[in-house]
C-alpha cells in the first residue's frame, strides 16, 4: 500500500445474510478511527455512493451460489490488489451449501411458484473455488476485532496473522468447563478454530462450528467420541455439515461417518 495516499478499500457481497458486512458496521468507533486512515469507496452496505475501481483492500461476504455470481467474483478478483473473503459463507459454501448433496432444482420448484424465474447454481461454493484469495476470514458471522486487525496489519505494511488453533485452547483461557467431558455435550470445539471466543460453551453449549476446522482437525477421533456419546451416526453426520460443512476437513469427516454408517446397516443381518 501506498504511503502517500490513502488505501482505497470496496466490499462485496454474495449470496448470504449479510451479517458479515453488519459486524462491519458494528464496530462503529473503531470503524470511524480505521476510516481515517483508509477510505471506503465501494459499500453498497452503508452508502449508495460506490466508486470503481481498482481498488486496494477488497471485502467480499457470501457465497458463490447464481452463475452471474461468478463473472462478478472474476471482475472484482481483477479490481483487487488484496482479496479477502469474509465469514462462513464466503470461506466455506455456508449453511446454503447443505444444498450441494441434494437435489437443489427440487428445492425450487417446491418453494418458488414460477421456478423458470430463479437462476441458481446446483452449488453454493467458496470465493476461493473460483478466484484467488489473499486472505480467509472465518467465522458466522466473522469476529470484528479479527477484521480490524487484519486491516490494521495491512495498513503496517504486514501480512495479517490469524489463530487457526482449536475453541478447545480459548476455553482453557477463559476457565471454561468443558461441556463435552463434563455434560456430554456434543461440541465441535475440538475440531473448530477459534475466533468466538468460545461464545457456545460460555453458555454450556456446544460449539456448532462456525469458524470453520482448526489446523489440523481430529475429526476421526471426535467423530467417534460423539458417536460413543450416543449420538447415532447420521446426527454427528449432519453437525460437520452444518454451517461451514463445505469445507474440505468437515466435508470428508460427515462422509466418512454417514459411509461407515452404510457399512454398518449393510452388515446387519
Amino acid at each position: 500500500m501506498s504511503a502517500s495516499t490513502k488505501p482505497r478499500v470496496a466490499v462485496f457481497k454474495m449470496a448470504s445474510c449479510d451479517g458479515c458486512q453488519l459486524q462491519i458496521l458494528d464496530a462503529e468507533e473503531a470503524l470511524l478511527d480505521l476510516a481515517g486512515a483508509i477510505n471506503i469507496v465501494n459499500f453498497a452496505e452503508a452508502s449508495s455512493y460506490m466508486e470503481p475501481g481498482p481498488y486496494d483492500v477488497t471485502l467480499v461476504e457470501g457465497s458463490i451460489s447464481a452463475p452471474e455470481q461468478i463473472e462478478q467474483v472474476k471482475e472484482i478478483r481483477e479490481q483487487s490488489k488484496f482479496l479477502i473473503a469474509i465469514g462462513a459463507c464466503a470461506t466455506s459454501g455456508g449453511i446454503q451449501a447443505l444444498r450441494n448433496t441434494q437435489d437443489a432444482g427440487a428445492f425450487v420448484r417446491t418453494i418458488y411458484p414460477t421456478p423458470e424465474y430463479v437462476k441458481t447454481l446446483a452449488t453454493s461454493t467458496p470465493i476461493a473455488d473460483h478466484v484467488r484469495v489473499d486472505l480467509e476470514l472465518t467465522g458466522c458471522p466473522i469476529d470484528r476485532g479479527q477484521l480490524l486487525g487484519a486491516l490494521s496489519a495491512l495498513l503496517a505494511g504486514a501480512m495479517p496473522r490469524i489463530s487457526t488453533s482449536s475453541v478447545c485452547v480459548e476455553c482453557k483461557r477463559r476457565g471454561y468447563v468443558c461441556v463435552l467431558v463434563a455434560k456430554g455435550e456434543p461440541c465441535l470445539g475440538p475440531v473448530t478454530r477459534t475466533g468466538c471466543g468460545a461464545l457456545c460453551p460460555a453458555f454450556g453449549r456446544g460449539c456448532y462450528g462456525c469458524f470453520g476446522p482448526s489446523q489440523p482437525p481430529n475429526t476421526d477421533a471426535l467423530g467417534r467420541r460423539l458417536v460413543d456419546l450416543g449420538l447415532p451416526s447420521k446426527l454427528v453426520a449432519d453437525k460437520f455439515r452444518f454451517i461451514t460443512g463445505w469445507a474440505p476437513a468437515f466435508r470428508e469427516a460427515a462422509d466418512a461417518i454417514a459411509d461407515g454408517r452404510k457399512d454398518e446397516e449393510v452388515a446387519a443381518p
